[in-house]
């Protein structure tokens, strides 16, 4: 019987289809219409990753429920797939799918330190601690061969600037040699996302990021090299994820983590059709139960966008969670990452000493390269 093409999953992908763009104009619906297709096609998607010279590079917001006020995304789009990721419906701006293209039509900032040099050098501007790796994530595999990332963590160790970095992956002890050092100077911290201990679950939410093994290994690395690290526990996805809640903490707090900070699952435009289909392919068994509970915690909807309660949800749930964490958390000894990030040190920056000149240019050559400017 012909019909709608029935969900299945990608290897390496989180997402199970290319959802439409909120913006695209001409509407699109799979089709399965009976003739056979190429199945090694449908499942092996390759990643690209273009250049792009960005024209700014801070981000800022006004938001009461994040702890900071600034922020810098080296890349556009993540190849780690994770199926809940808020930033997905980004990628509607360019015109491309916050489905399979998110993960796999990646954007790299190449002049991303060059910009990061001009904005410290400002006469009016005024330190405080930039969050890395928010929106995508800073170290996802790309960054092991573009070092875009590492790049702009070499102009902030230089200029004596506060940072937090937050991630999902290994690679991020690559770069010990340059955050412990300000770690030591009360200059930098890190935070690991560790959403379960489970890698069966992980593989298929969050399918190219570090197994939760590794990322323990992580926490337990950067904490004896001298760098403060915090555990994020986020999402937490209810019959999915919440039941480890004590348990992923004990395991962070076990491996040297010394804050801990958590969200509920968050749905905004396209991850919603694109969550519930992950659900109906690797949990069909227990979809409408999360679903129903999800909207529970969102006073009846799928999704609240409003401050102080996007994050961690209302009604009786979210308290219920709440309540888990927060004792877990006291009974552990550890803080949060708000707290963590408070006490990073901005006193000591100072500017850069070399400026690039105002356009930008391309990482490969093609622009003008970066310097010292003019005196006259």
């Amino acid at each position: 019987m012909l019909g709608p093409r029935p969900l299945a999953s990608h290897k390496g992908r989180g997402a199970v289809s290319n959802v439409q763009g909120r913006y695209e104009v001409n509407g699109r619906e799979e089709f399965d219409d009976g003739w056979e297709r190429d199945e090694e096609d449908a499942v092996n998607i390759k990643t690209v990753v273009t250049d792009e010279v960005a024209k700014s590079i801070l981000t800022r917001n006004t938001s009461p429920d994040i702890p900071f006020n600034v922020s810098l995304n080296p890349y556009r789009g993540c190849e780690h797939g994770c199926i809940y990721c808020f930033a997905r419906p980004t990628h509607s701006y360019l015109g491309l799918s916050p489905g399979l293209d998110f993960e796999s039509r990646l954007f790299a900032k190449v002049n991303a330190a060059e910009l990061l040099r001009r904005e410290l050098a400002k006469p009016g501007y005024v330190p405080e601690h930039i969050a890395i790796g928010v929106n995508t994530d800073a170290y996802q595999p790309c960054e092991r061969e573009l070092g875009l990332t590492r790049q702009v963590l070499e102009v902030l160790r230089e200029c004596r600037h506060p940072v937090g970095l937050i991630t999902k992956s290994s690679l991020i002890e690559r770069d010990i040699d340059l955050i412990a050092p300000m770690a030591e100077q009360r200059q930098a911290c890190a935070a690991i996302t560790l959403t379960t201990l489970d890698p069966a679950i992980s593989r298929t939410l969050e399918p190219r990021a570090a197994a939760p093994a590794r990322r323990l290994r992580t926490i337990r690395t950067l904490t004896e090299a001298g760098i403060p690290v915090s555990v994020s526990v986020a999402p937490i996805i209810p019959f999915v994820t919440e039941p480890e809640i004590e348990r992923i903490l004990e395991a962070a707090h076990d491996a040297g983590a010394i804050g801990a900070h958590y969200t509920v699952l968050r749905l905004p435009w396209e991850v919603n059709p694109l969550f519930q289909e992950w659900l109906q392919a690797h949990f069909p068994d227990r979809a409408q139960r999360v679903m129903n509970r999800i909207r529970d915690l969102r006073g009846g909807k799928d999704y609240d966008s409003e401050f102080g309660k996007r994050m961690q949800g209302e009604g009786v749930w979210a308290d219920l969670i709440r309540q888990r964490f927060t004792k877990a958390v006291d009974r552990l000894g550890m803080g949060n990452i708000r707290g963590r990030f408070g006490r990073l040190d901005g006193s000591q920056f100072r500017k850069p000493l070399v400026v690039p000149a105002s356009a930008p240019s391309s990482a490969k050559g093609g622009g003008k390269a970066a310097g010292q400017m003019d005196l006259f």
